[in-house]
């Protein structure tokens, strides 16, 4: 089966008044425009029963100060996926997308140690899985597995969903 996985994830941490214009475009030039033409390019290379995951983030349905072009850069890929399949009807190819929250990967252990340093990082990760149902953030192989069963025949019959995986907060 056919398989195309979109990821893009370019982020910039600024609140309203300090957001420029570079930044904007330099966000929603990669996550949106690098998701939806890489999609575009592939459509054509995708036999019937072919399907498309987009990696979105749990953050485009949850505000967060400073994090607001990152957020609606994925909250727009997602709500484009839900007109895409429209747009792609009868080519039996299928698109969703996995909206995943915190995942324990080096770049987040990267991101963390040159935030607050290399002493704390385990606890930091530790603390960003306390309040979720689960008691931890994702591993990527949980990830992973997501993308996979979307992208298999189980879910066949699946199409225009944003999975939310990220141990439960998105429906507290």
């Amino acid at each position: 089966m056919d398989a195309v996985v979109a990821n893009a994830g370019l982020g910039h941490h600024a609140p309203l008044p300090a957001i420029t214009e570079r930044q904007f475009d330099r966000i929603f030039d990669t996550n949106v425009k690098g998701v939806l033409f890489t999609i575009q390019k592939a459509l054509p290379l995708l036999a019937d029963g072919a399907t498309v995951v987009i990696i979105g983030y749990t953050g485009s349905t949850q505000a967060r100060v400073g994090m607001s072009l990152y957020r609606a850069s994925k909250a727009a890929v997602a709500q484009a996926a839900r007109g895409w399949i429209q747009d792609i009807k009868g080519s039996g190819v299928r698109i969703n997308v996995t909206s995943p929250g915190a995942v324990n990967t080096e770049s987040l252990r990267s991101t963390l140690d040159q935030a607050l340093g290399a002493d704390v990082v385990a606890g930091a990760i530790k603390a960003m899985g306390k309040d979720k149902p689960t008691g931890r953030i994702a591993e990527p192989h949980e990830i992973a597995r997501a993308v996979m069963f979307l992208s298999g025949d189980e879910s066949g019959f699946i199409t225009g969903m944003e999975l939310f995986v990220d141990g439960g907060p998105t429906v507290l």
